[in-house]
């Protein structure tokens, strides 16, 4: 069973909008959902995803779509290591094999660079796009999440880094900019 999880706890702190920035609109819709929406995509096209789980924590998001569920990460502030953490949890207690983590503010990411990261069978898979440093979303299997960090500000990136012989990487299509600034979000709603 492979579990999505999308990371979308922090405060957003660079962000100078009136409003929380995945709440912030790009095309019409909240940027959080295009990165949720993505994922529903991916599942309703047959991808190897059974389950999605959105980690909140300085805002919290609710969904119309049932299939999603939130965890709330109560410790979002001491990192996204905890957020990841408690989206691991939470797919554990659903059953997961394997988690495919993905950011809420990346809403240039599409269903299909979920689904083929999903495919890898490796133990850590990693979504790679031209001219991009970007490993997101990465896949990651039950064995190796004793391995990620439970504190600090980053997710697998070291882990993925130290360890390349685990890692696949898959040419995916599509934009992995993110929305961090009042700037960026300019960027998609010219």
């Amino acid at each position: 069973m492979n579990v999505a999880v999308v990371l979308a706890a922090g405060a957003g702190s660079r962000f100078s909008g009136p409003e929380h920035k995945l709440n912030a609109l790009v095309r019409g819709r909240r940027v959080v959902d295009h990165s949720v929406d993505a994922v529903l995509a991916a599942i309703d096209g047959g991808a190897a995803i059974d389950a999605i789980v959105v980690v909140c924590g300085a805002e919290n998001f609710a969904f119309d779509d049932p299939r999603v569920q939130v965890v709330v990460n109560h410790d979002w502030h001491d990192g996204q290591a905890t957020s990841l953490q408690s989206g691991i949890a939470h797919a554990g207690r659903l059953g997961a094999d394997a988690v495919i983590v993905g950011l809420g503010d990346q809403p240039g990411i599409g269903p299909d660079v979920w689904a083929a990261v999903a495919e890898s069978s490796s133990p850590i898979a990693v979504a790679t796009y031209a001219n991009s440093p970007t490993r997101t979303p990465a896949l990651i299997r039950r064995e190796i999440w004793p391995s990620l960090p439970t504190s600090g500000d980053f997710g697998a990136r070291h882990l993925i880094s130290s360890r390349p012989e685990l890692v696949e990487q898959v040419p995916c299509t599509g934009t992995p900019a993110d929305i961090d600034t009042i700037e960026d979000l300019r960027t998609w709603n010219p």
